[in-house]
């Protein structure tokens, strides 16, 4: 069974890593984490099983690795969690903190989903379907933070930015997700 520690950070395990990102801060006081958004990442775009992931979300990408990376250059982004096509699992922000996910966003007219979400990116793209293996480490990873967190909804990028994101996408499948998952309908885009 997957688990936090009281810092926020997932316990060690098979295929669970800590790369500690400096891309994030605190969240506002007393601010509850209430939603989860998931996401989707490929560096270059379409390439997987790459370090430059890792390398974005720590401030170490070669922008001269890729011609694709001059259009990222300076940008300081992260998420708490990045799930690749195999599973593996790379916790970068501890969950009790704001990772720098989501930008200029809005979730039931609430602004600044970063203060009060939980983000998740997907190694993937809007149009490839998503592997076995990380809707299982979804599933296990979206149970052990709704045990420690007051999450009431969970929505994709495209959500809660609609008018600038896409991820994450068609292909990822919201019902097999609800239903490995018991959220409630309410809980679920519509």
């Amino acid at each position: 069974m997957w688990q936090l520690d009281p810092n926020g950070w997932l316990k060690p395990g098979p295929n669970i890593w800590h790369k500690p990102s400096p891309n994030h801060d605190e969240r506002p006081p007393h601010t509850k984490v209430e939603l989860l958004v998931l996401h989707n990442i490929s560096l270059p775009p379409g390439e997987f099983k790459t370090p430059y992931i890792a390398d974005l979300f720590l401030n170490k990408l070669d922008i001269a690795a890729d011609p694709w990376f001059a259009n990222i250059v300076g940008l300081r982004v992260s998420a708490h969690f990045v799930i690749e096509r195999d599973g593996t699992t790379t916790q970068f922000v501890s969950c009790d903190q704001r990772a720098w996910h989501a930008g200029i966003s809005s979730y039931a007219g609430r602004e600044r989903c970063n203060d009060f979400s939980i983000g998740i990116e997907l190694e993937g793209t809007d149009t490839l379907a998503y592997t076995e293996q990380q809707y299982d480490t979804l599933t296990h990873l979206t149970a052990c933070l709704r045990l420690h967190y007051p999450l009431d909804a969970v929505r994709g990028h495209c959500h809660i930015a609609p008018d600038r994101k896409t991820d994450p996408g068609p292909a990822f499948d919201w019902t097999r997700y609800a239903r490995l998952t018991n959220w409630k309908a309410e809980a679920l885009p519509k």
